[in-house]
């Protein structure tokens, strides 16, 4: 069941599963997409854990602010939406954007984070003419002008060959263009490899061989900012390896939990 929380900012639409007193796995997910795009993973996950989805502002049920955005709007967000729920000591899963979200977080809160999973992301992601010229296109021709692009980008070749891409295509156009520009100025504006650099916490990172937008060289950099950090590499799929192979997905994902002392 879906919940609205109000910042003070703007109401976030999340789901909390699991036992309230189990240990906090928190998901944020990748632009373009909204927290649904965890579901096929979700039913893979240990039955004893705490699990929060969440929208950032300006995507699925969340409110959609008019932008410009920043990074530090969007992790305050996050922020606000932790202490509402009392969660300190979790784990912080983010995927694209939200890798960009977990790595602000941590450096802003650790007492919120104790591990972090990062997964097709970096600590900075492309570079401001194409995102320029990506906000220049939604703000003119709206979200469908590049809803096959983001999808080609997205996922694997032989995903898009099996799945059911009718259903992905209507996911991306559901966003809010306003939203998306947002979010995109938001990741414009943010490079994370100094502050992320200082950071000392477990983290994982997570990428597909195929990952178009972050490729695997740029994931590991980043992760590699990190002492002591691990890596993994998904054969075969795109940028969003836990709706490509879920299975594999949370086996890694549970592996590094159970090392962490975390289930």
């Amino acid at each position: 069941m879906t919940s609205r929380f109000d910042s003070g900012e703007c109401k976030l639409a999340y789901q909390d599963l699991g036992p309230s007193d189990a240990p906090a796995l928190i998901l944020a997910h990748p632009l373009g997409f909204g927290q649904h795009v965890w579901h096929g993973v979700l039913s893979e996950l240990h039955s004893q854990l705490r699990v929060i989805t969440y929208d950032l502002r300006g995507h699925g049920g969340s409110d959609c602010p008019e932008p410009p955005y920043s990074m530090g709007t969007l992790i305050r967000d996050t922020e606000t939406l932790l202490d509402h729920l009392e969660i300190r000591d979790c784990v912080f899963l983010g995927a694209g954007i939200g890798g960009l979200v977990a790595q602000g977080l941590a450096v802003k809160r650790l007492d919120q984070i104790r591990a972090m999973v990062l997964c097709g992301t970096a600590a900075k992601i492309g570079y401001p003419a194409h995102w320029k010229s990506r906000i220049e296109t939604v703000r003119l021709d709206g979200i469908e002008a590049i809803a096959t692009e983001v999808l080609k980008r997205s996922f694997s070749r032989k995903f898009l060959a099996s799945c059911d891409l009718q259903r992905w295509h209507q996911s991306v156009l559901q966003q809010n263009p306003d939203g998306y520009i947002g979010c995109v100025q938001a990741i414009s504006g943010t490079d994370f490899y100094t502050p992320t650099s200082g950071l000392r916490l477990p983290t994982l990172g997570l990428v597909g061989s195929d990952d178009r937008i972050t490729p695997p060289d740029l994931m590991r950099e980043t992760v590699d900012l990190i002492p002591g950090s691990q890596f993994q590499l998904f054969r075969g799929a795109g940028h969003l390896p836990f709706v490509e192979q879920p299975s594999a997905f949370a086996d890694h994902l549970t592996k590094f939990l159970k090392t962490i002392g975390h289930i």
